[in-house]
Formats: C-alpha cells, structure tokens, sequence
C-alpha cells in the first residue's frame, strides 16, 4: 500500500473529551488533529504556549470547527502534573481519552527533572504516571480509554533497578528505552488495575515506529544542538518510502488504540510494515520486556513512592 494512502477511519467523537500530551508539535499534532477532525474536544497541555497556539492554527487548518484548548503543563515538574490535575478536576468534566504521548530522548548528558529524576525516566514514565493518577477520578467519570505511546525502544535493554536514575553511569538510550518500558509496564498494569477495581478505565499501548519526528533532532533544550546522524538517516529513508514512516503514518497506531472499537484493553498497537518500522496500523505481539505482571507491580509501587502520588479509589 502507498504511504500517502495509509489511513484509518476515526469513529465519531462528538461530545468526547481528549487529553493529549505533547501536541504541540510532531505526532502528538497529528493525534489531537485526528481526534479534533473526528469531533471530540482537545485538551491540549502544553509547556510552551506559543508552541500550543501554534499547534491550534494548525489543526483548526485540517478541521475549522475543531473545539480545543491549552492547559499549562511541564511533565518534568510533579507540582505542574499536580497543578494540571486540580485545574481539571475543578473543572469537573469527565475525560473520554487520555493519551499519554509526550516524551523526551536521549539527551547527550544525563539531566534531571525539577525533581531531582533523570529527565527520561521522570518524564516520560514518572509524569504520565502522576498524570494518569490525578486525572483517575475524571477518567472513571468517563469511562476513559487510557492510552500511552512507547517506542521500538521498548522492545531493547531493560530497567536499571539498580539505578533507576542512572546517577552512577549514564547511557541516553539505555535510560530511554527503560522510560518507554517503564510507561509501557504502567500502561498494562493500569489495565488490570482497572479491571480488578472496577474503575471503568481501560488502558492500551501503542507504538510509532520509526519516523523523522522532532525528537531526535536539534533540541538545545536538551543539549542537543545539532541534528543526529541517526535522525538524518530516517529522514533520507522516510523520503524515499524505504522502512520506516512519516509523521502522518506514525500517529495512526495511537489513534487506532485510542479510538477503534477493534482495539481491546491491554492491546499493543503499532505499523504493520517490515519490522514494524511503518505501514498501517494494527495489533502486535506484545514485546517481551512488557510481559511481566510481576515487574509492573514492582514499578507502580517504586513509581508511588518516587512520586509520592497514589491512584485514588474513586
């Protein structure tokens, strides 16, 4: 199938309410864009608002009537994740979908978040898991579809129990993919949860593959002030249709988890094409470092005490 026809058909979101995280640029854009098209109304929770005004424009481009709005947030700071939570809360209306897409990679040196975390792990994973817990009260009121992007980085290396926060020694992509499968433990862990519980949530995974995306690219925000070799490469394979996606192919495995009627609780969602680099979305075997409920139940604990939040019962 050409990639400039791979597609999917969103159901009808009117009168649903989305949370997206990081749509202010790249594929997190093109999931509110979707979602806003197919009439539900977007959050979208941003740290730059010139970025989110931005990002606005550009999706009221693709759909003129779309309703969506920012809300502060920097997922490297637990007391802006808290403060995104009581805003939404006083606010009162139940949350549809929540997407747990934002992140940040491989910064060339270690970082830390406002909180003394390793900036990966406490971003990616630690503030999608706050977030997650702050907002529950508004996701069991809609009977939420939770779900939380990882990466093909999941499927390498593995947790540092040892030295979650890489303070020792510091790799990027080591601490990268243990942030993707930290999220991705949650993810499926946040799904049993609720179904145990009764929560009326039900949570999936999804993965882009691979694409010429923002975040391997010149970022001097986190250190990086230069485009990467590995970026350049992807983005000559990308244009010439070998392997990998685009960014327009690369949002629909999360719009398909977050919106399909097909995809199920505790799904893994990703492109179909040759290692799943690209194509059209659909559901994967689950990578084996997602396997363990064990490990989950191990993380969601250490995740509660590095946090200090907890999931509420109601």
């Amino acid at each position: 199938m050409p990639r400039d026809t791979i597609d999917i058909t969103v159901p009808d979101l009117t009168g649903r309410l989305a949370v997206v995280t990081g749509a202010s640029d790249g594929i997190g854009l093109g999931i509110a864009t979707g979602l806003a098209a197919a009439g539900a109304e977007v959050i979208l929770p941003v740290r730059n608002p010139r970025k989110g005004e931005a990002a606005i424009t550009a999706i009221r481009r693709t759909a003129p009537h779309a309703s969506v709005s920012l809300r502060e947030l920097d997922l490297s700071s637990l007391a802006s994740v808290a403060a995104l939570g009581e805003t939404l809360r006083a606010e009162g209306r139940p949350i549809h979908l929540l997407v747990n897409n934002a992140g940040v990679m491989t910064p060339p040196d270690r970082q830390t978040t406002a909180d003394g975390f390793e900036l990966q792990f406490g971003t990616n994973h630690l503030g999608h898991f706050a977030l997650s817990a702050h907002l529950l009260p508004l996701l069991r009121a809609g009977h939420a579809r939770v779900t939380s992007q990882v990466s093909v980085a999941a499927n390498q290396h593995a947790i540092n129990w040892d030295d979650l926060n890489w303070e020792r020694t510091y790799d990027g992509r080591k601490a990268y993919s243990q942030s993707k499968i930290a999220l991705g433990l949650f993810a499926l862990e946040l799904n049993r949860r609720g179904e145990a519980g009764g929560w009326r949530v039900t949570s999936n995974v999804s993965h882009p593959g691979v694409a010429p995306t923002s975040l391997l690219a010149a970022r001097p925000e986190v250190g990086r002030d230069k485009d990467t070799l590995r970026v350049r490469t992807i983005r000559a394979l990308s244009a010439r249709g070998i392997l990998v996606g685009t960014v327009e192919t690369a949002k629909l495995p999360a719009l398909y988890a977050a919106t399909s009627p097909d995809a199920r609780p505790g799904g893994f969602y990703g492109p179909g094409g040759p290692g799943h680099l690209g194509g059209p979305p659909g559901e994967q075997k689950l990578y084996g470092r997602l396997h363990s409920p064990k490990e989950a139940r191990r993380l969601w604990q250490v995740s509660e005490e590095l946090t200090k939040v907890s999931f509420p019962d109601a």
